[in-house]
C-alpha cells in the first residue's frame, strides 16, 4: 500500500517562509499531524493568524492554527523551558493542537543553555552564530551515554540525579574541553543555585501535563503527515560551512529516516526559498549587501538580537539553491520515492526589475512573472508562491494541490 507524507524544507539559510507553508497545506488537509524533523526551540517559523496576529513557532508545528496536530520526531529536541510559554500564547489565540512525542526526543535543560552562551561570549567578534538556546549543546551532550537526557528519561524515579550528575560531572567537564576556566557572574550563579534543578524539574513536570508520548513508527495512525524542517539546507551540519551550521541534518535526510519507521512510501517535497537572500547570524552569504535594490523587506521576526545580530541580506543566488537542492534530492537512496516542487516567497516585496543572480550573471524580473521563472531556472515545478505573510496569500499550484 502507497501511503504519502508531504515535505516544507528551507531551501538556503532558514527564514525563507516555512511556517507560511505549513500554514497553508495544512488548511488544505484536514486531519493532518506536523511533524518537527529537526531542530528544536532555535527554530521560528512565523504564521499569521486568521484575525492576523503573528505568531512564531519554535516548538508547536506551523499548522496549528489550521487546526493540526503537532509530533516531536526521535530528531527533535524539545526544550520545556520555553514550550509552556508557546503553548499558553497559543491557547489564547484559540490554538490548542494535541502534540505528541517520540520517547527518543531530546530534552535541553538549563545547563545546554548556561555553556552554549558561555561558548558564544567568549568568542566575542569570533561567533558562530548560535541562538544561545542549547541546541548544540544538548547535542553535545548527548554523545555521551551517562549523560543523555530524552523524553522518556523525564519519568524516571532517579532525574533529579540525573541532574544533579549532569551539573556537577559534565558542566565541569565540558567547559574545561573548552577551555573555559571561569563563568561570567550571572551565569555562574544559575549553575551555583539548586533552584535552577527545582524550576527544570518543575517544567518537565508541566510538559509531560501536554506531551503524550508516540512512537514515529505509528506516526500515520495519527492523520495525513507534514514533515516541517528547521533551518534551511545550506546550515546543514553536513554540507554548510563549517563551524557556521545548525548540528542536525535540515532536508530529506532525517525525514526518509522517520517515514521509513513510519511506513511512508511516497514523499512531496516542496523546497522553499524567498526571492532574495537572507542569513541571521554569522558565516558566509555571497553577494551580500547593505540593502537590496528593488525589493522592500519586511522582517519583523528576525529582529536584531545579542546572539545572531541583524538580518543580513543578498539577491537569490540560483547556482547556490540548484546545488543545495540538487545535493539534498541525491543524498539518500533508502528507496522512498520523492517528488519535489519549489514555492517562492516574499513577491509582494518586490519592484520591477529586482535582481537575481546565476554565477556571475545578474537577471532582472517582473515580479508577476518571477516565481515560473526562478522554478524553471532551478528545474523544478513551481508548486507555490506567496505575496504576503497570510495563508490567503499563497498560491498553490496544479501540481501541489494534486499532491
Amino acid at each position: 500500500m502507497s501511503i504519502q507524507a508531504q515535505t516544507i524544507i528551507g531551501a538556503l539559510y532558514g527564514d525563507e517562509g516555512k511556517g507560511l507553508m505549513v500554514d497553508r497545506l495544512a488548511a488544505a488537509t484536514p486531519g493532518a499531524v506536523v511533524v518537527r524533523s529537526n531542530g528544536g526551540a532555535q527554530a521560528g517559523h512565523t504564521v499569521v493568524d486568521p484575525a492576523g496576529i503573528r505568531h512564531v513557532f519554535h516548538h508547536i508545528g506551523s499548522g496549528s492554527f489550521a487546526g493540526a496536530a503537532t509530533h516531536f520526531s526521535r530528531f527533535f529536541v524539545a526544550h520545556p523551558m520555553l514550550f509552556l510559554g508557546e503553548l499558553s500564547a497559543l491557547n489564547e489565540r484559540g490554538a490548542k493542537p494535541e502534540i505528541s512525542s517520540d520517547p527518543r526526543a531530546l530534552i535541553t535543560t538549563p545547563f545546554d543553555v548556561l555553556i552554549n552562551q558561555a561558548i558564544e561570549l567568549t568568542r566575542g567578534a569570533g561567533r558562530h552564530g548560535s541562538c544561545g538556546l542549547g541546541f548544540g549543546e544538548t547535542i553535545e551532550r548527548s554523545l555521551h551515554p551517562e549523560f543523555v537526557l530524552s523524553t522518556k528519561d523525564l519519568f524516571r524515579s532517579d532525574l533529579h540525579a540525573r541532574l544533579v550528575a549532569i551539573r556537577d560531572s559534565w558542566v565541569p567537564g565540558r567547559l574545561a574541553a573548552l577551555g573555559i576556566s571561569a563563568l561570567p557572574e550571572e551565569l555562574a550563579a544559575v549553575l551555583a543555585d539548586d533552584i535552577t534543578i527545582a524550576g527544570f524539574e518543575a517544567d518537565c513536570a508541566a510538559y509531560l501535563d501536554h506531551v503524550t508520548l508516540w512512537p514515529d513508527r505509528r506516526l500515520c495512525e495519527r492523520g495525513p503527515v507534514i514533515f516541517e524542517a528547521a533551518q534551511g539546507l545550506c546550515l546543514d551540519q553536513n554540507r554548510g560551512v563549517f563551524p557556521h551550521v545548525t548540528r542536525s541534518n535540515t532536508g530529506l535526510a532525517n525525514i526518509r529516516a522517520i517515514a521509513a519507521e513510519a511506513g511512508v512510501t511516497e514523499l512531496d517535497a516542496l523546497y522553499v526559498t524567498r526571492c532574495y537572500t537572507t542569513r541571521h547570524g554569522a558565516g558566509p552569504l555571497k553577494g551580500e549587501v547593505p540593502t537590496l535594490s528593488g525589493v522592500n523587506v519586511v522582517d519583523p521576526t528576525n529582529a536584531p538580537n545579542e546572539w545572531q545580530g541583524s538580518l543580513r541580506l543578498a539577491p537569490l543566488d540560483l547556482f547556490m539553491l540548484r546545488k543545495a537542492i540538487a545535493d539534498d534530492l541525491t543524498s539518500d537512496h533508502s528507496g522512498i520515492a520523492v517528488k519535489a516542487g519549489l514555492a517562492v516567497t516574499c513577491l509582494d516585496q518586490t519592484e520591477d526589475g529586482f535582481a537575481i543572480t546565476d554565477q556571475e550573471q545578474v537577471l532582472r524580473l517582473d515580479p508577476a512573472k518571477a516565481a515560473p521563472e526562478i522554478a524553471d531556472f532551478v528545474g523544478l515545478p513551481l508548486w507555490a508562491e506567496s505575496w504576503g505573510p497570510r495563508r490567503r496569500d499563497v498560491r498553490l499550484h496544479v501540481e501541489a494541490a494534486a499532491a
